[in-house]
């Protein structure tokens, strides 16, 4: 469903390479998290897809097409994209919002209408919250209404750059475990940009780790999990097993 053959992308003139000759395959209906240190190149990874970003050198494909020959904005209506800062209109309603890039492309309005009740019952929110401004809602409520406009158009692809990093533990777990029943439900292909690992472990098919603007390992996050060669990877994912480790031993310190 994706394809990067050999993309490469530098910033400064030229000074600073965000990514190194990267190819890069995603097989549809696959979730894919990318992780790495900040200024890795995951980002740049992300946006090069749907062209927020347009790389030096290289190709990205998309369903079997060379992105660039579609204008940015048609093939942008097709790939579904959510990012930390939500980006909601805060003078439009939530149903707006929602229906924005439906109505861009010009769906007839009770098709919107009933493909925005439909989005805010499957991101678990009251149809009551239709006519709310994005002010009156939490910062998990926006989050999910975020995650509906994405889905609005009905995009194979949904990309997501932190989507979670700015809520709460018990908002997080919440809204990754609700993305990965919508991915599998619409069968989406997904790829999420996460500093953390162990929601990259729980929530993906496939775990990729970046460090400075190239891909160091690929693989399942059990395979990854059981070690790698490269020694940063392998201490990168034996984060989640360190953690447990802690939780554990506090446990048996408390235990009567």
């Amino acid at each position: 469903m994706i394809s990067l053959r050999a993309v490469t992308k530098t910033f400064g003139g030229g000074a600073s390479y965000a990514l190194q000759d990267v190819s890069f395959d995603v097989a549809a209906q696959t979730f894919v998290a990318v992780v790495g240190d900040s200024g890795s190149g995951k980002t740049t990874l992300l946006k090069t897809i749907n062209r927020l970003i347009e790389p030096d050198t290289g190709e990205v494909f998309v369903a079997g097409e060379p992105a660039r020959t579609s204008p940015a904005h048609s093939l942008r209506r097709h790939i579904g994209y959510v990012f930390q800062g939500i980006g909601l209109f805060p003078h439009m309603s939530i149903a707006e919002n929602i229906g924005i890039t439906p109505r861009l492309i010009g769906w007839p309005e009770p098709v919107i209408r009933a493909r925005v009740e439909e989005l805010i019952d499957l991101v678990s929110l009251p149809r009551a919250f239709l006519t709310r401004l994005p002010a009156e809602l939490s910062g998990g409520q926006r989050q999910r209404v975020g995650i509906a406009r994405a889905l609005a158009a009905r995009p194979g692809i949904l990309l997501m750059d932190e989507p979670f990093g700015a809520l709460d533990p018990v908002t997080r777990d919440a809204l990754g475990a609700e993305c990965r029943r919508l991915h599998e439900t619409m069968r989406l292909t997904t790829v999420m940009v996460t500093h953390d690992i162990l929601e990259a472990v729980l929530l993906a098919d496939r775990i990729v780790v970046m460090r400075q603007g190239r891909i160091v390992a690929d693989g399942e996050p059990h395979s990854l999990l059981t070690g790698h060669p490269d020694p940063a990877v392998s201490m990168l994912m034996d984060m989640p097993r360190r953690q447990a480790a802690r939780v554990r031993a506090l446990l048996e310190e408390r235990a009567p």
